[in-house]
């Protein structure tokens, strides 16, 4: 890490910063000639900062905060090492780090560790998480009263349709993804392929899948803020919240996985178009988790606008091979890549979260056997299903009761998370839609 430094004698400062339970980095600025000590020793905050709710404030009586003093925990690199922050003006680079305790054992509700945890289970038996993600974000001038299509920089008008799989749409903000994939291979987040989306200047870009689960979402997590920072350097706005506009689909963030033996095989491979009974246990184990866990896909108030029935978000709990409207899509292919598909999380998601709650559930159902229900054919919004929770009260009691989600995540963790989204859902009732959505704008 200190030779990166050393190769890049041009970077002023760098940033320290750890995800929180809501994605948020939180950290601090060091000049560059102090870096050397952060490498070697992390730095100290509060745990209480990895437990802020969406405004960055403290949570009402929470166990971290003056209860127990607001005790440091111990912030230490990731071995990602440093990455160029392309966004900003002077050059700079961001250290992720993650957080212990003083002994040195992982502080189980950072969201980081709480993957890696996950990890560890599959590690135990052998087994090796293969992981993509697929980010769906706007392209928004905020600059009014109201959100809309941001003005082009070709042609100097403003489009206000949605333009699905459009070559027309990606060419007109032809600087803004030239400059993201240049950004990207700067960061070296795996950045594959670009479409216009069904949304106002919607966008979806691929990173290609990774035998690395917590390099998958840490690529996720810098992506978000890369693209929020670059988008406000081209003078508009870029977000991943769930729905912006009432009208149009929201953003999701669909997660392709498959699991590897210790001989690099696919266990969900049979040969076949159908896929193995480990596929289907792991399927099943998504499904019986999935009501349980849709606080992690749908955190926040505006999250719940984007899953209602005939909007491109699943709502019935279920599970299909190549089709869209179910939760759980089998892609068709090559059998040698047969992969499940997680179709339920907004865009708005902690990745690290995301990631935890699907492994975690898809491993619940190897290690338990679970057979899943039979899957749908169809239109699955016309179907008599299992729905997941419409409303986010409904989630927040959901995710707290359930046993499967205690198998996933720490206690300290489950109990955190919940009171940050109680205090959320209190506050955020006072506030008006436009208030809502201004918040939520930069941050998710």
């Amino acid at each position: 890490m200190k030779n990166w430094l050393r190769k890049h004698p041009e970077v002023r400062t760098i940033r320290v910063a750890a995800a929180d339970l809501n994605g948020q980095p939180r950290g601090k600025r060091v000049p560059t000639r102090f870096a050397d000590k952060v490498v070697e020793d992390g730095t100290r905050f509060p745990y209480s900062v990895l437990n802020l709710d969406i405004w960055g404030e403290d949570i009402d009586d929470s166990p971290l905060v003056f209860e127990s003093g607001d005790r440091d925990g111990v912030l230490k690199p990731t071995a990602r090492g440093f990455v160029p922050m392309p966004w900003l003006s002077a050059p700079t680079a961001l250290l992720p780090i993650w957080m212990f305790k003083e002994d040195g054992q992982p502080y189980d509700a950072d969201p980081r560790q709480a993957l890696n945890t996950v990890l560890k289970r599959y590690k135990k038996r052998g087994l090796t998480p293969v992981v993509a993600v697929e980010l769906e974000f706007f392209l928004i001038d905020d600059s009014g009263r109201n959100l809309q299509v941001p003005i082009s920089p070709r042609s100097g008008k403003r489009r206000k349709a949605a333009e699905t799989l459009s070559i027309r749409a990606l060419d007109t903000f032809d600087s803004f993804f030239t400059d993201l994939y240049d950004a990207c291979e700067e960061m070296d987040i795996p950045a594959d392929t670009a479409i216009s989306e069904a949304g106002l200047g919607q966008f979806e870009i691929n990173l290609m899948h990774c035998d690395d689960a917590l390099r998958a979402a840490d690529d996720a997590w810098l992506f978000k803020m890369l693209v929020k920072g670059l988008a406000r350097s081209h003078g508009f706005a870029a977000s991943f919240m769930a729905k912006p506009y009432e009208d149009y689909a929201g953003s999701g963030l669909h997660t392709h996985f498959s699991v590897l033996d210790e001989d690099g095989n696919n266990v969900f491979d049979d040969g076949g178009p159908k896929g193995t009974d480990t596929l289907r246990h792991a399927v099943a184990g998504c499904l019986n988790a999935m009501a349980d866990s849709t606080l992690i896909f749908a955190p926040h108030w505006n999250s719940y606008d984007r899953m209602v029935p005939g909007a491109h978000a699943p709502t019935g709990i279920c599970w299909a091979y190549e089709n869209r409207t179910s939760a759980i899509r089998i892609p068709s292919g090559s059998h040698k890549a047969r992969r499940i598909e997680h179709r339920l999380a907004g865009g708005d998601v902690n990745p690290y979260l995301m990631l935890a709650v699907i492994l975690g559930a898809a491993l619940n159902g190897i290690e338990d056997g679970l057979e899943p229900p039979e899957p749908i054919t169809g239109n699955a919004y016309a179907l008599d299903l299992p729905q997941v929770p419409d409303t986010w009260g409904v989630a927040i009691d959901a995710f707290e009761q359930s046993e499967a989600i205690k198998r996933i995540f720490a206690p300290e963790l489950i109990q955190n998370f919940v009171l940050t989204k109680r205090q959320e859902l209190h506050y955020m009732g006072d506030l008006t839609p436009a208030e809502r959505v201004e918040i939520y704008l930069d941050t998710v």
